[in-house]
C-alpha cells in the first residue's frame, strides 16, 4: 500500500468522523481488540529478541496485564474524557463527546487502535524519502538553508541525525523519542544546556537513553515554579494554554503525549505553588471545553526565554506521585537548540 502521510491522516479523520454516529462500532469490543493487538506485538518482539540473544525462544511469557494505561480525567459530570497510553509512551484520547466514562474509555481505545494499525503500514516507516521531505519542510518552516542539515552543529543538522538514527522505525517510535526533546525545548532546558556548552551529540545521547522519568518531570515543574515566583500569574496562564492545546489535539484524533505531559507538569508546579502560598495569590484556572475540530500544529521550536536550570530537589510527597510515562506535533518539526 502506497499512501502519503496526508492520505493516512485523512483516512483516520474520515473513520473517526463517520463513526461519530455509526452505531455498529459500539458493538465492537475495541478495548479487548487494542489489548490483543499490543499483546501479540509485544509477544512477537519478546520472542524475536530472545531468539537473537541465545538462539532459543526460552520463556516467552509476557506480562500484559499492565500493557495499557487508561486514565480518566477528573470531571463532575459529562462530557467525560479518557486517555490510553500505549507501550512506549504514545497517548491517545477519546474523539467523541462521551456521556459516560465507559463510553469515553471505549472511544479512546478506538482512536488508539486505529492509529496503532495505521502505524504498521509501510508508509509509516522512517525511510530516506521521508527524511528528505521532513528536512525540506523543516528548512522551509525555520527559514534556513537545507544544506545546513549536513552540519550536526546546526539545529536542522541535529534533527537530521535524529531522523537517520530511526531509519526503519515507525512514526510512533520516532515521536516517542522526539517528545522528550519537545518538552526540553518547551521548558527551556535545551537553551540552558547550550549556554553551558553541552554538545548536541551528548544531549541527544543522554536523553535518548534515559527517556522521560519522574526526575525530569519534577525538574521541569520546579523550573516553572521558579518562573511563577518571579512573575506571579504566569503559571496559571501557561496552564490554560496547555489545557486548550490538549483539548483541541484530542478532538483531532492525534497523538497527545507532548500536550498531556505539558499539562501535568504545569499542574504539578501550580499545586506546589499552592502549598507555599495562599490560594488567593493565584487566579483560578478554569477548565474549558473547546469545540474546534481543527487546529494547525504549532511549530516544534519556540522563542527563547530566559531560563536557568533549577537544582534538583524533592517536591511535596503528596504531589510527587509515580505513574507510567504518557506522547504531537508533526514529526517533521525540528529541535531549535
Amino acid at each position: 500500500m502506497n499512501m502519503s502521510e496526508m492520505e493516512v491522516e485523512e483516512s483516520i479523520m474520515s473513520y473517526l468522523s463517520q463513526s461519530e454516529t455509526d452505531t455498529s462500532t459500539r458493538d465492537l469490543n475495541v478495548v479487548a481488540m487494542l489489548h490483543n493487538f499490543w499483546e501479540q506485538r509485544q509477544t512477537a518482539q519478546f520472542t524475536g529478541s530472545s531468539s537473537e540473544s541465545d538462539g532459543s525462544v526460552g520463556d516467552t511469557a509476557v506480562h500484559t496485564e499492565s500493557l495499557l494505561l487508561y486514565e480518566s480525567a477528573p470531571s463532575p459530570g459529562p462530557p467525560y474524557v479518557c486517555y490510553v497510553t500505549l507501550p512506549g509512551g504514545s497517548c491517545f484520547g477519546n474523539y467523541k463527546v462521551c456521556d459516560t466514562q465507559a463510553e469515553a474509555r471505549r472511544d479512546a481505545a478506538r482512536v488508539a487502535l486505529m492509529n496503532s494499525l495505521v502505524n504498521e503500514l509501510p508508509c509509516r516507516r522512517i525511510n530516506p524519502q521521508f527524511i528528505t521531505q521532513s528536512l525540506q519542510q523543516a528548512a522551509t518552516d525555520s527559514a534556513v538553508c537545507i544544506e545546513d542539515a549536513c552540519d550536526s552543529g546546526t539545529s536542522i543538522g541535529t534533527y537530521s541525525v535524529l531522523l537517520h538514527s530511526y531509519v526503519g522505525k515507525t512514526m510512533l517510535e520516532f515521536q516517542e523519542m522526539m517528545t522528550i526533546f519537545q518538552l526540553l525545548q518547551w521548558n527551556g532546558t535545551l537553551k540552558a544546556l547550550r549556554e553551558r556548552q553541552c554538545s548536541r551529540q551528548s544531549v541527544i545521547s543522554y536523553y535518548s537513553q534515559r527517556g522521560l522519568d519522574e526526575y525530569i518531570r519534577s525538574s521541569m515543574a520546579l523550573d516553572w515554579l521558579g518562573r511563577e515566583q518571579r512573575s506571579p500569574g504566569r503559571l496559571g496562564e501557561e496552564l490554560q494554554v496547555a489545557q486548550r492545546e490538549l483539548v483541541l489535539a484530542r478532538r483531532r484524533g492525534i497523538e497527545l503525549r507532548f500536550y498531556k505531559e505539558k499539562t501535568e507538569i504545569l499542574s504539578l508546579a501550580l499545586s506546589q505553588a499552592y502549598i507555599h502560598h495562599t490560594p488567593e495569590a493565584f487566579s483560578e484556572v478554569p477548565s474549558h471545553t473547546y469545540n474546534q475540530e481543527q487546529l494547525p500544529l504549532q511549530t516544534f521550536y519556540s522563542q527563547d526565554t530566559e531560563v536557568r536550570i533549577t537544582p534538583p530537589c524533592r517536591l511535596s510527597p503528596t504531589l510527587h506521585k509515580n505513574r507510567k510515562q504518557t506522547v504531537c506535533q508533526s514529526s517533521h518539526k525540528h529541535i531549535d537548540s
